[in-house]
């Protein structure tokens, strides 16, 4: 695992080497786009995921939005100042809702904690090929490498999500695949 990190460190270095000497061009249409998409569900998730602590009272699943907000909300600052920076207009967003407690939501209206943590998973997913979709698009090294970062921190937080969702059987599994002829196991 230290060697994959090693690698990853260089990787990382090399880039961003490369980028302080890169002079920046403007942002083609393909990049303001997706970094325009990837705030909009940056920002969306973000709400989802504010809105999810006033429906539970599960400390885990506490724990896990706080980190959920930690990692969309810096994700969401960065791109913004990006964004304004390169002079992109920014999309109006609805505003956060107030706190409120879990026990005073109806429960016709409330998500529950198998909800709250599969909603989080499939953003978290869709943000991650959007990532991969951004690296492969991008021209200037600057926003290639602002995906990247973004990504690593995708794959951190999965890799805490994940063992939750697990243990509380939660994951959702596609089926198995049996090739005809193969013995069942």
């Amino acid at each position: 695992m230290e060697a994959l990190s090693n690698i990853f460190e260089a990787l990382m270095h090399t880039l961003k080497t490369a980028m302080d000497n890169e002079p920046q061009s403007r942002l083609h249409t393909g990049e303001v786009m997706i970094c325009w998409l990837y705030y909009t569900a940056m920002t969306e998730a973000l709400h989802y995921e504010e809105d999810a602590l006033n429906m539970t009272t599960d400390d885990e699943v506490i724990e896990m939005l706080k980190d959920a907000i930690k990692t969309c909300g810096s994700q969401a600052s960065r791109l913004e100042q990006f964004l304004t920076k390169e002079g992109v207009p920014l999309p109006t967003m609805p505003a956060s809702k107030p706190k409120s407690d879990p026990e005073e939501v109806p429960l016709g209206v409330k998500l529950t904690d198998n909800e709250i943590a599969n909603g989080v998973s499939v953003k978290i997913a869709y943000m991650n090929v959007q990532c991969a979709t951004a690296q492969s698009q991008s021209v200037r090294t600057d926003v290639g490498y602002m995906f990247m970062e973004f990504q690593a921190e995708l794959l951190i937080f999965g890799a805490i999500l994940k063992p939750l969702m697990k243990k509380r059987g939660w994951l959702r599994v596609p089926p198995y695949y049996y090739p005809p002829g193969s013995p069942d196991n």
